[in-house]
């Protein structure tokens, strides 16, 4: 093997560094700074493989082939593997699953390990009961954010649950500047966001949270329309997915197709992504750090769509559930999406199921259990969501 001892070298022509072919290692008992720029800035023609810090970020990043694209490398230990849910530290990613109609709201909250297919757990209460709420986690602590103790009466409190440790929910802060029900809510290690649903007219307005830290909601920005039933929590740790909406005495009193994004770390106003293979409300959004899927959907409530949340473009078909539902929630680890609860349109009622998909891989549902009740309008999340 070669060795070269330089404090600095580049191509002579200008500004990119040297091609190294084989085997290359760097010693150095100070530090290896990769190339380094924003989102926009990633290169478009670039190998798998490809290694850089994202600057907008503050983490490394790695290009993973034009399926892919983009994602961002993470740190992984105990908590990410759900903490010490299980006989051992590290045995499982935990979602927990709260409040939601049966039909009235109620205060249940139940936990799965999404690695082990079985019937759900009694985790503890809500304070309040609650349904049509957002639910947004780190990799200790999940938020019920919202929501409504029976439609159309909003709730404006956050409770807050650790995921680690069974037990009844306790108070985050009456930290909501509009009371919302069914709206968006997703975040990545350290800020939480939620918005759109209705108050009782219906918004597009964006807040955020810091996760750890009570206090009062702060102005993010706007989605690209007005409208309710954007459940679920897709994006990775870098950007948030927003799918559909439907605006009863909107902007147009209809179901709509759009995908809207924004990043976590920026504050301003979402952005077009896409658009969905059909109009639907009431979906749930779950993912992992690369794929994101929208499940089940009004009417039409056995649906799954997928997009890749580095690239924008228009969504695809990924396969369908096994019990079409719609006001479900959903949770996930790195690899699969569990749909939790929900509505049935034939017969019009709440259902205990649960199905899980394989997140990469397209395909139909699988049975994981059943609820502890039967439940619509929940909300769910876990410490493995969005790829964490």
């Amino acid at each position: 093997m070669s060795e070269i001892n330089a404090s600095n070298f580049k191509k002579e022509h200008g500004d990119l560094a040297p091609d190294l072919v084989g085997v290359t290692e760097f010693q150095s008992p100070y530090f290896f700074v990769p190339p380094s720029g924003t989102t926009e800035e990633r290169p478009e023609d670039c190998e798998p493989g490809t290694l850089r810090f994202n600057t907008d970020i503050g983490s490394l990043e790695i290009f993973r082939g034009d399926t892919i694209g983009w994602e961002q490398i993470q740190r992984r230990d105990s908590q990410y593997l759900g903490g010490e849910t299980g006989s051992a530290a590290g045995t499982g990613t935990r979602a927990v699953a709260f409040g939601g109609g049966a039909p009235s709201a109620t205060n249940v909250i139940d936990f799965i390990t999404i690695e082990v297919l079985g019937n759900a757990q009694d985790f503890g209460d809500l304070a309040h009961n609650e349904s049509s709420m957002a639910a947004i986690s780190d990799d200790t602590r999940i938020l019920c954010v919202g929501g409504s103790s029976n439609h159309p009466s909003q709730i404006n409190i956050i409770e807050k649950m650790t995921i680690a440790s069974t037990g009844n929910a306790s108070d985050f802060g009456d930290n909501l500047t509009a009371c919302t029900h069914n709206p968006y809510g997703g975040g990545d290690r350290t800020r939480g966001v939620y918005g759109g649903g209705g108050s009782p007219t219906n918004v597009n307005t964006l807040e955020y949270i810091t996760i750890q830290s009570e206090g009062n909601g702060v102005d993010f920005g706007d989605l690209t329309a007005i409208g309710q039933f954007r459940r679920g929590n897709a994006g990775s740790t870098t950007r948030g997915i927003v799918f559909g909406n439907y605006a009863p005495g909107g902007d147009s009193h209809s179901n709509h197709n759009i995908i809207d994004f924004f990043t976590f770390s920026t504050t301003g106003n979402a952005k077009d992504f896409g658009d969905l293979t059909t109009t639907f409300s009431d979906a749930t959004g779950s993912s992992n750090s690369v794929r994101a899927l929208r499940i089940g959907k009004w009417p039409t409530a056995d649906m799954v769509d997928y997009v890749t949340i580095a690239s924008r473009g228009n969504a695809l078909d990924f396969g369908d559930l096994i019990v079409g539902t719609y006001h479900s929630t959903s949770a996930t680890n790195s690899t699969r999406a569990v749909r939790i609860g929900g509505n049935q349109p034939a017969p019009n009622s709440p259902t205990n199921s649960m199905e899980f998909l394989t997140i990469m891989t397209l395909g139909d549902g699988t049975d994981f259990g059943d609820l502890t009740t039967a439940r619509r309008g929940l909300g769910g999340n876990s410490n493995g969501h969005g790829g964490l």
